[in-house]
């Protein structure tokens, strides 16, 4: 019966050792996924050099998340003939396109952000010269007619990023 038990555990032993083999080389499998070719085609999608490019600001209304509402309206918009860029910033509501003026008008791109669900609504579409998130450079000459032109938005940019005294002093 000794002899019984000590074969017995030599052999579960032996088949523990065996089972456990490391393997140096993990097996690599590439997966091809839907996002990929959707990179694919956006990268692909040829520019007009010559063409006169607006950019858009506008809010968005009813955005839930960031990933699946704010991507998905930003995707919807960057795969418009003619668009340049889109950005959808989730925390401020609002979205940044640059767009051929000549395929693309504001219309189309209310339009687009309706398809990408029912409960997106936009507000506040105007096209703009440098988006609000872009850092304002202030001009070379900087006196108080400079400033006197600007938006309260760009004297609000300006004194964030400029140290010269004009732009300190008219916000």
């Amino acid at each position: 019966m000794k002899t019984l038990k000590n074969i017995l555990v030599l052999a579960s032993i032996s088949v523990a050792v065996m089972a456990c083999k490391n393997d140096a080389q993990p097996e690599v499998k590439t997966v091809e996924t839907e996002v990929n070719t959707e990179l694919n085609t956006i990268e692909a999608k040829q520019l007009d050099p010559n063409a006169t490019y607006a950019k858009a600001e506008f809010g968005i209304e009813g955005m839930t998340c960031a990933m699946g509402c704010a991507k998905t309206i930003e995707k919807k918009i960057a795969k418009m003939d003619g668009v340049k860029s889109a950005k959808v910033d989730f925390e401020k509501e609002i979205a940044m396109v640059e767009y051929d003026e000549a395929k693309v008008t504001t219309n189309s791109l209310e339009e687009a952000v309706a398809k990408a669900g029912d409960t997106y609504k936009v507000k506040d579409m105007k096209t703009v010269e440098a988006f609000s998130s872009e850092k304002h450079v202030c001009s070379e000459t900087c006196d108080k007619t400079s400033c006197a032109n600007m938006s309260e938005a760009e004297k609000m940019a300006c004194a964030k990023d400029c140290k010269k005294a004009c732009c300190a002093k008219n916000v």
